[in-house]
C-alpha cells in the first residue's frame, strides 16, 4: 500500500517554518547569552533582539520601541485587553470592551475583562463589522465608567473577509474610545500600516508568517498609553511584558516579518489566481457549494465554502482521507472541531458546516488540482451516501 501523498493547505492555521527562519533561529540558539546581561555574550543577545523589534516594527510601519515582543498572538491579545491603563503614571480606566462576533477567540473571550463588561458587535449577511450597530452601542456607552475599548480584526481567520477598520476607527474617535486590531491573519497577505488604520493597537505572530511559533508581539501606537502588565518580573521590555526574551524565536520571527514584504504584490497576485482556480473547480463539481465572502474584498490566500448537508468533522475527516490538511475554521481548541462562531454570527443556520483552504507562498497549481480531484470524490460519496464517509 502507498502513503497518500500528503496536500497541506491550512496555512491560516500555521505557515511551514521557512530557511531563512530556520536558519535564523538555529543561529541564534547557538549563541551563548542572556539578553539581559550587561558583559559581550548579553550585548550580542540584546543586539539580536533588537534587530528583531525593527524587523516586527517595519512589517507594520512603526517605530521599534513600540513593539513589545510576547509568547504568542494570545498573550498579546490578554496583554491589551484589560480596563487598566496607565496616560504615562495617571491611571486611566477603560469601563467595557466591544468586540465584533467574528473575532478570533483569543479575543472574543474579552482577556481580563470581566464577562458582564465585554459586549459583542454584530456582524452583517456578508461577514462585515456592523458600523451602524457599533455607532449606535459606542453612543449608549457609559462614559462614567471609563473608556469604551473595540476589539477588530483586520481579515477574518475563516473567511478571510476584510473588515472596515478604518472606518470602524472613526466611530471609535468619534467616542472617545481605544481600538484594537487583531493583524494576525492580514500581515504578509496585504499591506498593514498601523497609523493609516488609526489603531492604537496591533496584534501579530510570528508563525502565521512562517516563523516560529511561540512569538507574537503587541504593536502600540505610541510609548504613553500602555496596559498594566499581564506579567510581572525582572521589567524586561521595558516592564511592560516581564521574563527572559527567547532570541531564537525572534530571530525567526524577524525573518519571517522580512520575507512577508517581500514581493508581496506579485506574490498574492499568484495565490489570488490559484484560489480563483479553485472556487471555479468547486463549483462546477458542486453547483449548491457555498463559497462565503466570494462578492466581497478577501485576502488573497482564504476560501471557506459549505457543501449542504456535510457537517464540518465529516469534511474534513474525509479530506483527511484523502491526503488534503484543510481545517473547519479557526486552529484553536485542541483538535476540537466544533460549529463556526462565524457562520452563525453571519446568520447561517448552525448545523451548516464549513471548511477553510488556506493557501500560502508554498502553494502550487498541483495543490489546487490535488484538492479539486479530492473534491470531486467527496462531493460524488456525498450524493451516493449522503454524506462524506
Amino acid at each position: 500500500m502507498t502513503k497518500t501523498e500528503r496536500t497541506y493547505l491550512d496555512w491560516n492555521a500555521t505557515a511551514p517554518l521557512l530557511a531563512a527562519a530556520r536558519e535564523a533561529v538555529i543561529a541564534a540558539l547557538d549563541t551563548v547569552g542572556n539578553p539581559s546581561s550587561v558583559h559581550g555574550e548579553g550585548r550580542a543577545l540584546r543586539m539580536l533582539v533588537e534587530a528583531a523589534r525593527r524587523d516586527v516594527a517595519a512589517l507594520v510601519n512603526t517605530a521599534p520601541a513600540h513593539v513589545i515582543f510576547t509568547s504568542g498572538a494570545t498573550e498579546a491579545a490578554n496583554l491589551v485587553l484589560t480596563p487598566d491603563y496607565r496616560m504615562g503614571r495617571t491611571p486611566l480606566a477603560v469601563g467595557h470592551l466591544y468586540v465584533s462576533e467574528i473575532e478570533h477567540p483569543a479575543v472574543r473571550e474579552g482577556g481580563r475583562f470581566q464577562r458582564e463588561n465585554v459586549t459583542t458587535v454584530p456582524v452583517t449577511r456578508a461577514g462585515v463589522v456592523d458600523l451602524e450597530a457599533l455607532e449606535t452601542l459606542l453612543q449608549n456607552h457609559d462614559k462614567a465608567k471609563g473608556l469604551p475599548m473595540v476589539a477588530i480584526m483586520l481579515a477574518n481567520n475563516e473567511t478571510g473577509i476584510v473588515q472596515p477598520v478604518k472606518a470602524a476607527a472613526e466611530i471609535v474617535r468619534r467616542h472617545g474610545g481605544l481600538l484594537v486590531v487583531d493583524a494576525v491573519q492580514a500581515v504578509g497577505r496585504m499591506p498593514v500600516d498601523i497609523e493609516a488604520l488609526d489603531a492604537d493597537f496591533l496584534i501579530v505572530s510570528s508563525h502565521k508568517l512562517g516563523g516560529p511559533k511561540g512569538a507574537g508581539a503587541l504593536v502600540t501606537r505610541g510609548e504613553v498609553l500602555m496596559p498594566a502588565p499581564l506579567i510581572r518580573g525582572g521589567g524586561q521590555e521595558k516592564g511592560h511584558r516581564s521574563g527572559t526574551e527567547n532570541p531564537a524565536a525572534l530571530a525567526g520571527f524577524a525573518a519571517a516579518a522580512r520575507a512577508a514584504t517581500d514581493d508581496m504584490v506579485e506574490r498574492n497576485a499568484r495565490i489570488t489566481g490559484l484560489r480563483d482556480a479553485l472556487e471555479a473547480g468547486m463549483r462546477l463539481a458542486a453547483n449548491d457549494v457555498i463559497i462565503h465572502g466570494a462578492d466581497g474584498e478577501r485576502v488573497a490566500n482564504t476560501s471557506f465554502f459549505s457543501l449542504p448537508g456535510l457537517k464540518s468533522e465529516t469534511g474534513q475527516i474525509a479530506f483527511d482521507l484523502e491526503g488534503i490538511a484543510l481545517s473547519a475554521g479557526s486552529a484553536c481548541s485542541s483538535g476540537k472541531v466544533g460549529q463556526s462562531h462565524v457562520l452563525t454570527a453571519m446568520g447561517f443556520d448552525a448545523a451548516l458546516g464549513g471548511l477553510r483552504v488556506s493557501l500560502g507562498p508554498g502553494s502550487a497549481q498541483a495543490d489546487v488540482d490535488r484538492f479539486l480531484a479530492a473534491f470531486s470524490r467527496v462531493v460524488s460519496r456525498r450524493r451516493v451516501t449522503g454524506n462524506a464517509a
